[in-house]
């Protein structure tokens, strides 16, 4: 992996497979605390999923991580709860309100929320933006957006794990 460019708020990391992806999601969630909200954005087969695994990973979840597209939100046990939600089949953000994916309980855990462009920021104000961008083969460009400065320790982890071979 690589930094291709870093500015205040934001860090822009090269994938070149999925398990590097996985590894960078993994480092990440070793800073993750009580109440982070990781909002996963791009295309079909951007990674999104492959993030999500690596970040399991790094909490120390043992389950098999998939995408749940046909459950909407999935809950696994780690060093923090992780909360794996799947936003791809609703048709509009208030279904993740009334279908009580969004709730008290993702306080005392982390969650991820893949396809969270489906969910207006201004509902689930705060959360780390991940957007993943599928380049040529398996290469991935993967844009850490922090958008409160706690989210801060994230943006040093990716671009500390873009540096390593």
């Amino acid at each position: 992996m690589t930094v291709a460019g870093s500015a205040a708020g934001r860090v822009l990391v090269r994938s070149a497979s999925p398990e590097a992806t996985r590894a960078l999601a993994g480092r990440m969630a070793t800073v993750a605390q009580p109440g982070d909200r990781v909002a996963l954005m791009g295309p079909l087969g951007a990674g999104k999923t492959e993030f999500a695994k690596g970040f399991a990973l790094g909490l120390g979840v043992t389950e098999m991580i998939d995408s749940p597209s046909y459950t909407l939100m999935a809950e696994y046990s780690g060093r923090l709860p992780l909360f794996h939600l799947d936003l791809y089949r609703l048709r509009e953000p208030r279904e993740a309100i009334d279908g009580g994916l969004l709730d008290e309980r993702e306080r005392h855990g982390v969650t991820l929320i893949e396809w969270a462009d489906r969910l207006d920021a201004s509902i689930d104000p705060g959360r780390l933006e991940v957007h993943l961008t599928i380049g040529e083969g398996d290469d991935r460009e993967i844009e850490v957006v922090a958008v409160v400065a706690d989210q801060a320790r994230f943006l040093e982890v990716a671009a500390s794990a873009a540096s390593r071979p």
